[in-house]
């Protein structure tokens, strides 16, 4: 899983067996080569005249870095490509449009290199079923979210928050059994784009710097303004959305002067806000939050979220089982033992779609 976030291929070596119980046996972060992530960046929020081609270069690059990653893993745990069922591989997004006339996505990382180089079966293309069932074809981590966070018999409302470059929400209510999930908005994607183009750094360490600033609450509104944040779930989006072509599109229509340090503050302040903005009118009352992804690192946006959220407990899902760096990428090799088993493995309460259905293709070793 290398996420909206880009900040490296996430690799994980897991044990699932026939009751879909999970356990992590390895888990390791690989880099992203800079000129490739700086592509991928480039190509999934700019419109190039030649992209087809750039599109078809960087699938077999990230293909040639998914396999390689597998096998370095593999490696390190002294594994032989025979002794694993499969790879589920979720690609690398460029392009999600689920509301569109013909709605589409676009994940990179060609599956026939990963299997053609690893020998062994993969299972990719995960969302573009449940989009064909006439939903968003994004989140779909809430099946495992409920599988390894449910608060079973304990009476909690809980949620588990992963910030990434996008945030999203999976809402686990104690009395029902229909989950919730959905895209809330950015999470790192425009402070670490920031920090790139004014900081001369890939992201803030701890929030150090949105720390220094003031929020701009004039510019917070006009921000909070865009139709998504009103927008009723299910609905999904992505750095092609949220990008920093958007940013600067609002910033030509706010016309003071904003110090650089306080837009990166009231970016923050944009991502606390729209994620507690959805928490806050969820019923039941949510009791927990179960907080996933880079996001969990930044201390500044943590406390901002529990100064809006105070009557809630908030903690990283590694008090629950499962490092908050691992939980995307075992989600897709959940997800891949569905697919390989038969199963579906899609929420139509999460998505939109019109019924469950079997996520992914398989290409076999």
């Amino acid at each position: 899983m290398s996420g909206t976030s880009l900040d490296g291929v996430d690799t994980v070596i897991c044990s699932i067996n026939s009751s879909s119980e999970f356990s992590l046996i390895d888990a390791q972060t690989y880099p992203i080569p800079a000129s490739l992530k700086k592509d991928l960046l480039a190509l999934s929020q700019e419109q190039h005249p030649d992209e087809l081609d750039h599109y078809a270069e960087l699938d077999v690059q990230m293909g040639r870095l998914f396999a390689d990653c597998c096998l370095r893993l593999l490696k390190k745990n002294n594994l032989k490509p025979e002794q694993i069922c499969a790879i589920g591989s979720h690609g690398q997004t460029l392009r999600h449009y689920p509301d569109s006339q013909y709605p589409t996505t676009l994940q990179i990382g060609d599956p026939n290199i990963i299997v053609q180089n690893t020998a062994i079966t993969t299972v990719a293309d995960f969302r573009r079923r449940d989009m064909a069932a006439g939903g968003q074809g994004a989140p779909l981590v809430p099946p495992f979210h409920r599988a390894l966070f449910a608060a079973k018999n304990q009476n909690i409302n809980r949620i588990v928050l992963n910030i990434g470059g996008i945030a999203n929400i999976t809402f686990l209510p104690a009395t029902s059994d229909t989950v919730l999930g959905y895209d809330t908005g950015p999470g790192n994607g425009l402070m670490d784009d920031w920090c790139v183009k004014h900081f001369d750094c890939a992201y803030d360490s701890s929030g150090k710097l949105a720390a220094q600033g003031n929020i701009d609450k004039t510019m917070l509104s006009l921000l909070l303004s865009d139709p998504f944040f009103s927008q009723k779930s299910p609905k999904s989006t992505g750095r092609e959305y949220f990008s920093y072509q958007w940013l600067e599109q609002q910033l030509k229509k706010y016309k003071e002067k904003i110090e650089k340090v306080n837009v990166l503050t009231t970016l923050l302040e944009l991502t606390c806000q729209s994620i507690s903005n959805e928490i806050k009118m969820l019923r039941p009352h949510v009791d927990e939050i179960l907080v996933c992804g880079g996001g969990v690192r930044n201390n500044r946006l943590m406390l901002r979220l529990q100064e809006q959220l105070p009557e809630i407990k908030i903690a990283s899902t590694e008090k629950f089982g499962l490092h908050p760096d691992w939980v995307e990428a075992s989600a897709f090799a959940w997800l891949a033992h569905q697919t390989i088993n038969g199963l579906t493995s899609n929420l139509p309460s999460v998505t939109g779609a019109r019924n469950e259905v079997i996520l992914g293709a398989i290409w076999p070793a």
